[in-house]
C-alpha cells in the first residue's frame, strides 16, 4: 500500500508541476514516515548517491560548456555549418543539426543545446522564409544528439550505473550520435524540397577555410577530451577540468568573447546547474533505494520476464517502457530509478551493458521532444513564442526519424560497440 502511495504522491506533485527533484523527495519522505523509518536515511541515501568519483565531472563538464557558450562558441558553429551546408535546399535548417552535433560535443546537455542554437537558428530560420514551428521542431529534436555524441552527461551517469568506464560510454556513442544526426539531415532535406524552403549561395573555398579556422578549437575541444580519456592522460573529472582550463582560454583570447567581468556569472550559473543535478541524483538515489527494498526491480524483471524471454521482444519492452518513461520523467532521474533493474533484465537475455546503456540513454533523449512533458520542446516554444501543440505536431517526422535509429541501435549490437571494441578492445 506504501508502494501504491509513492507513485501516486510522485505523479500527482509531477502533475501540479513541481520540480521532479521535489517531487522524488516529498513522495520518498511520505513513504519514510508512514513506514515508520528514521529520517536519517534521507541524507545517507543521498551523499551514497553523489559519493561516487566519476560524478565530480559534472561540474567540470557544465562550466566548460557555459565557458564556451558565452564565448560565442554558438555562433561560430552556426557559421562553420552554414558555411558547409547553406547552399543545400533547407540549407539553414542543416546548419542546425549540424550545429547541434558539433555543439553537443561541448555542452553534452540537450537542453543547453535547445536553448543555445534556439536563441540563434529560430529567428534567423524564420526570417528567412522557413516555418517557424519547422525550425523550433528541428532545433528541439537535433538537441537530442547532445548527450549521445561524447561528452555525454547521461552517459556519464549510466557508466557509474553499470560500472562501466565513461570512456567506453563515451565512444559508444559516437556513432548513434552521427547516425541520429545524419537522419534528421535527411528528413530536413526531404521536408525542405517539398515544401519549398529557401537555399542560399554557396560559400566560396576562402569562406569556408576562414570559417572552418574559426570552429577549429571549438572541434579541438572534443577531441582533447577523447584522446586523453582514451589515451590514459587523464579520468573523466581531470578532463573535465582540462576542458573547463581550455575553453577559458579560447573562449577570452581566441574567440574573445570571454572576459574577466563574466566569469562571476559564469560560475553562479554553474554552480546553479551542477547543485540542481547533484540534488537530483541524490534524492533520486533515495526514490530508488525505496524501490528497491520494496523488490520493485525483481518485480518489473518478473513481469517483463513473464511476457517473452525472447531477447527480439524483451528488446522492444525494454524501448517502450524507456520511452514512455522519458516522456514523463527528467533523463537523470530515470536512468538512476530504473536503469539497474532494467540491466538486470537486458544482461539477463544476453544484452551487452555498454549496448544497453546507449540504447536506454538514446530511449530518454527521444523523450526530451515528446508531448506532453519533453522539456527541449518548451524551450523551443519559448523562444519561438510558439503554442506547444503547433511545434509538438511540427516534430513528428523528426520523431519517425529518430525512432528508426533506436531500432537500428537496439537491434544491431555493432553500431555501438564497434567503435569502443576497434579503440579499447574486449
Amino acid at each position: 500500500m506504501e508502494v501504491i502511495l509513492l507513485f501516486v504522491t510522485f505523479l500527482v506533485l509531477l502533475v501540479v508541476g513541481l520540480p521532479i527533484a521535489f517531487a522524488l523527495g516529498i513522495a520518498s519522505l511520505v513513504y519514510l514516515l508512514l513506514e515508520g523509518i528514521s529520517l536519517t536515511i534521507v541524507p545517507q541515501r543521498m551523499y551514497a548517491g553523489i559519493d561516487t568519483f566519476v560524478l565530480l565531472c559534472i561540474p567540470g563538464f557544465v562550466l566548460a560548456g557555459n565557458l564556451m557558450n558565452v564565448g560565442n562558441i554558438t555562433e561560430h558553429i552556426i557559421r562553420f555549418s552554414n558555411a558547409l551546408l547553406g547552399h543545400i535546399r533547407g540549407g539553414l535548417g542543416l546548419a542546425n543539426v549540424g550545429g547541434s552535433m558539433i555543439f553537443g560535443g561541448i555542452s553534452g546537455t540537450a537542453v543547453a543545446d535547445s536553448a543555445s542554437i534556439g536563441a540563434v537558428m529560430i529567428p534567423g530560420m524564420a526570417r528567412s522564409g522557413y516555418d517557424k514551428p519547422f525550425a523550433a521542431a528541428v532545433t528541439a529534436a537535433s538537441s537530442t544528439v547532445g548527450p549521445i555524441i561524447p561528452p555525454s552527461v547521461p552517459m556519464i551517469i549510466a557508466g557509474s550505473l553499470s560500472g562501466v568506464s565513461v570512456g567506453r560510454m563515451f565512444l559508444a556513442g559516437a556513432i548513434p550520435g552521427l547516425l541520429l544526426g545524419l537522419a534528421m539531415m535527411v528528413t530536413v532535406y526531404i521536408l525542405a524540397v517539398r515544401r519549398g524552403y529557401p537555399k542560399g549561395e554557396r560559400a566560396t573555398f576562402m569562406e569556408l577555410l576562414r570559417e572552418g579556422r574559426t570552429a577549429f578549437w571549438a572541434l579541438l575541444m572534443t577531441v582533447i577530451i577523447l584522446y586523453g580519456i582514451i589515451g590514459g592522460f587523464f579520468t573523466p573529472t581531470e578532463a573535465s577540468i582540462v576542458a573547463s582550463l581550455y575553453a577559458l582560454v579560447v573562449g577570452m583570447y581566441v574567440y574573445k568573447g570571454l572576459s574577466w567581468r563574466k566569469l562571476p556569472g559564469i560560475l553562479s550559473d554553474t554552480v546553479l546547474t551542477s547543485s540542481a543535478l547533484l540534488l537530483l541524483v541524490g534524492l533520486a538515489n533515495l526514490f530508488g533505494w525505496i524501490l528497491t527494498s520494496e523488490q520493485v526491480p525483481q518485480m518489473i524483471a518478473a513481469l517483463i520476464l513473464s511476457i517473452s524471454e525472447n531477447p527480439l521482444i524483451v528488446i522492444l519492452i525494454l524501448n517502450l517502457i524507456l520511452l514512455f518513461v522519458g516522456a514523463f520523467m527528467e533523463t537523470i532521474a530515470a536512468l538512476i530509478i530504473l536503469f539497474p533493474a532494467l540491466l538486470g533484465v537486458a544482461t539477463g537475455v544476453g544484452l551487452d551493458p555498454v549496448h544497453f546503456a546507449v540504447m536506454a540513454v538514446l530511449n530518454l533523449m527521444i523523450g526530451l521532444t515528446t508531448p506532453p512533458v519533453g522539456v527541449c520542446l518548451f524551450v523551443v516554444a519559448g523562444i519561438g513564442k510558439l503554442p506547444m501543440l503547433t511545434v509538438a505536431r511540427a516534430i513528428v517526422p523528426f520523431l519517425i526519424c529518430n525512432l528508426a535509429v533506436l531500432l537500428l541501435v537496439s537491434y544491431v549490437p555493432a553500431v555501438s560497440l564497434w567503435l569502443p571494441t576497434l579503440i579499447m578492445g574486449e
